[in-house]
């Protein structure tokens, strides 16, 4: 009886994607040992004996490891709950799987498991036509499967059922009027444990009406799995927040709480260890206020705790060796040793080789980025010729547009550093939970949204007084800041020690570099280059208004899934930009191997121009085999292939540079037809007295230039109004910088209003062509928007 009274708090294994390793559960156990937890269930959803496979039985290297971690669980003084999910395909009145049912559980309790569940969540409600002739619904029939194999097992003193209606907000047609819920509290053995998530499957907050009317109707307390932390639901969301919205109070109307936390095993630091902050101030006869729990103290412990593990030396996917040197740690810390370097989980282990279904000891992602792929070699080579990559010598990039003060002092990021507080903070503020996000996601959600409202002040016939002006300039200094830490984090992420930390989270900080960089480019580019109001093309009014005005959280509010509103923090700022809603521009998955290069975009100035000049040139030479055909004007190429942008529209144009300078540019056209006006009356004349005809080249080039403006049809200008033209150094290898570098002037161009643009590519320049797919600049026009043999891709804003 005591055994079936004890209070259930730790930790379920039960997202949809890849499972943990081996090696990470036995840390997570240690972890769990440390924080006063008590309970473990494994019920990983892609683990195919688990759900798809659930009648297979396991075979002996399976068994094997799983009698290792069952054991490796009660050493640690924690209940292992093993979980079988049959609902999908199950014949309830089938005695045969029945007996396959009772036989796999059988199997796990001879390995020594003492505690088990039945999970029909997510499934279907219909009945097979058997089931329907056996059973009067869809409840008798797992209430009565339940009950059999409960019984069979020896009433275990934990045992656990999920129904399929398993939260307010899947209850037909209410919790207390749900005939499926009546019948599970009515006929299901009443030592048997209901699993409920909440009002919602992911509740914001656990009610105590809620919980007490639920206990009613099932005629016991029910355990929650609670899925605050889940993110399975969203690959571009990390949750990092404390354990929160849930009162220790409401543990008199519970049997338990297990935590279903996020995919990314490392993720889980922070919302475990408030967790256990949360349980143990439960337990506590003492309750004065300092005894209460409170997340915003969980936070700051867990971080404290989280700072020592972040800069330990430790490998992607970690080793069972490392827990044990690990495991004298004391209960109020988590101390890691330092680890030797481990061969890489991509070359695969014997382990993981015989074990290609049952999922226990999974590999672990690649354990170093030190393994480099085709490509890299070029951009280590231009880190080379400059040794310390902040003090380029002479004759390297040196960067015709310098970046300021604070960017100049970063230099490259490489090896392994630590993380400060500040920074984690950060990370924990832009990573927050599904209804709520931290201060530094507040931060720079509103900044972001009263820069673009407030625009119209410093927009090109601004007539507002000078301190208006200030105010929007000093709150865009502060957002740009902001986003330059971002992508600092982004760095000390990458060039960290542990790089179990490292695999887990790269993708989240990766994603918001990308989203940051376009960002402060936006709101750079906003100061004086956004048309006035009065503006034919289009103004601040009427290609802003409609951008996100509230912010995914401000939407859910309590009544909605957190999977309503996707992307979080990156996502709400990708709908504050003009172009939000061209989703595929934003969606570039990480590269395999991370990289810490620290890149910034910013709006052309004219002295850029010289570095522009070198580098299309460079370009121009490659393709040409390294042949130089205007030694006696060197600025030739650049005078046609980026003269006439650079000089009538600089301010649709962009700098993508890193530690070592300029390494790529895209400039726009906002209306083509007025552009080829102002050419032919400005610019061609300006070339003819730039380049005298003396020689048959230069005459060539000037008729080159006359054609480069010539008419492109109307079918094509009236989808397609803007054009551009996008250059990066071949040894750019990051595709993604060059993907922001290119949405970032699409948001410029939409801001002032532009509907479609498109970009002319030779059909000779196959390097270009390449580049421009790989971005996904797909050709999407129809053969009438071909012109002068030239292959036209366009993409609609």
């Amino acid at each position: 009886m005591e055994e079936k009274k004890r209070f259930l708090c730790g930790v379920v294994e039960g997202f949809y994607g890849r499972p943990w390793s081996m090696d990470q559960r036995k840390v997570l156990f240690q972890w769990m040992q440390n924080w006063g937890l008590n309970t473990y269930l494994y019920g990983p959803k892609d683990d195919l004996k688990h759900r798809l496979l659930w009648r297979e039985a396991y075979s002996p290297d399976e068994e094997g490891q799983l009698r290792t971690l069952i054991a490796e669980a009660q050493s640690r003084g924690l209940r292992f709950v093993y979980a079988l999910s049959p609902g999908q395909d199950i014949v309830f009145s089938s005695s045969s799987d029945v007996t396959l049912l009772k036989r796999k559980l059988r199997q796990v309790s001879d390995l020594g498991c003492q505690a088990f569940a039945i999970l029909f969540d997510d499934i279907d409600h219909s009945l097979c036509q058997a089931d329907s002739e056996a059973f009067s619904s869809f409840a008798h029939a797992q209430v009565f499967v339940t009950n059999e194999v409960y019984r069979f097992l020896g009433e275990p003193p934990v045992f656990l059922f999920c129904p399929t209606e398993y939260c307010d907000s899947l209850c037909s047609p209410s919790v207390s009027k749900s005939p499926y819920l009546q019948t599970v509290g009515e006929d299901l053995l009443p030592s048997i444990t209901v699993v409920w998530t909440g009002s919602k499957v992911i509740s914001r907050k656990l009610s105590l009406d809620n919980l007490a009317e639920v206990e009613s109707v099932l005629q016991r307390p029910p355990l929650i799995w609670d899925n605050l932390h889940a993110n399975d639901y969203d690959s571009r969301r990390l949750f990092l927040g404390p354990f929160k919205g849930r009162e220790p109070q409401l543990r008199g109307h519970l049997s338990g709480l297990l935590l279903n936390p996020n995919c990314e095993f490392e993720a889980n630091y922070i919302p475990l260890h408030s967790l256990g902050s949360w349980f143990r101030t439960g337990n506590d006869e003492n309750k004065d206020d300092m005894c209460e729990y409170c997340p915003e103290r969980a936070l700051s412990a867990a971080l404290r705790d989280w700072m020592e593990e972040l800069n330990q030396p430790l490998q992607a996917g970690r080793q069972s060796a490392q827990t044990e040197q690990r495991s004298s740690a004391p209960p109020s810390r988590c101390k890691t040793a330092d680890r030797v370097e481990c061969p890489s989980a991509l070359r695969g282990t014997s382990a993981t080789a015989r074990l290609p279904v049952f999922p226990l000891n999974s590999s672990s992602p690649p354990s170093s980025p030190k393994e480099e792929r085709p490509g890299q070699e070029g951009e280590k080579k231009r880190l080379n010729q400059s040794g310390q990559c902040h003090q380029p010598p002479p004759g390297s990039r040196s960067g015709g547009g310098s970046r300021d003060q604070k960017g100049q002092g970063r230099g490259l990021c490489s090896g392994k550093g630590l993380l400060s507080e500040s920074q984690v903070r950060l990370l924990v503020g832009l990573h927050y939970l599904p209804h709520e996000h931290g201060p530094s996601a507040q931060k720079l959600l509103q900044d972001l949204t009263w820069l673009k409202s407030n625009c119209h002040l410093v927009s090109t016939n601004n007539k507002k007084s000078p301190p208006q002006v200030e105010e929007w300039r000093g709150r865009a200094s502060r957002f740009q800041s902001l986003c330059e830490d971002i992508a600092q984090l982004h760095c000390s992420v990458v060039g960290g020690a542990n790089r179990a930390v490292l695999y887990d989270l790269y993708p989240y900080v990766w994603d918001l570099r990308n989203m940051a960089l376009v960002a402060k480019a936006f709101v750079c580019w906003l100061d004086g280059r956004m048309l006035s109001d009065s503006s034919t093309l289009g103004s601040w009014k009427t290609c802003l208004h409609w951008c996100g005005k509230s912010t995914g959280v401000d939407v859910l509010g309590m009544e909605s899934e957190p999977w309503v509103f996707k992307g979080g923090v990156s996502g709400e700022v990708q709908m504050l930009l003009p172009i939000g809603n061209s989703s595929e521009l934003f969606t570039h998955p990480p590269p395999l191997f991370p990289t810490s290069r620290l890149y910034n975009i910013r709006p052309y100035h004219g002295k850029d121009k010289v570095e522009l000049y070198r580098m299309v040139r460079q370009f121009h030479l490659r393709t040409q085999g390294g042949h130089e055909t205007s030694t006696s004007h060197p600025d030739i190429i650049g005078d046609r292939c980026l003269g006439p942008c650079l000089a009538l529209c600089p301010e649709y144009g962009f700098i993508l540079e890193d530690e070592l300078g300029v390494c790529g540019c895209v400039l726009g056209v906002l209306d083509v037809r007025s552009f080829a006006k102002r050419c032919q009356a400005s610019w061609i004349p300006a070339m003819r007295d730039k380049y005298p005809l003396k020689s048959g080249n230069t005459q060539d080039l000037i008729q080159l230039m006359e054609e480069d403006q010539g008419e492109y049809p109307d079918s094509l200008l009236y989808h397609f109004p803007s054009q551009l033209r996008l250059d990066a150094l071949p040894e750019l290898v990051d595709i993604s910088v060059s993907r922001t570098l290119l949405a970032t002037l699409l948001t410029a161009l939409k801001a002032n209003g532009s509907q479609g643009v498109f970009c002319e590519v030779q059909p000779t320049d196959r390097q270009r062509l390449e580049f421009l797919t790989k971005l996904g600049f797909l050709e999407i026009l129809r053969g009438e928007a071909r012109s002068r043999e030239g292959v036209v891709l366009g993409r609609l804003l």
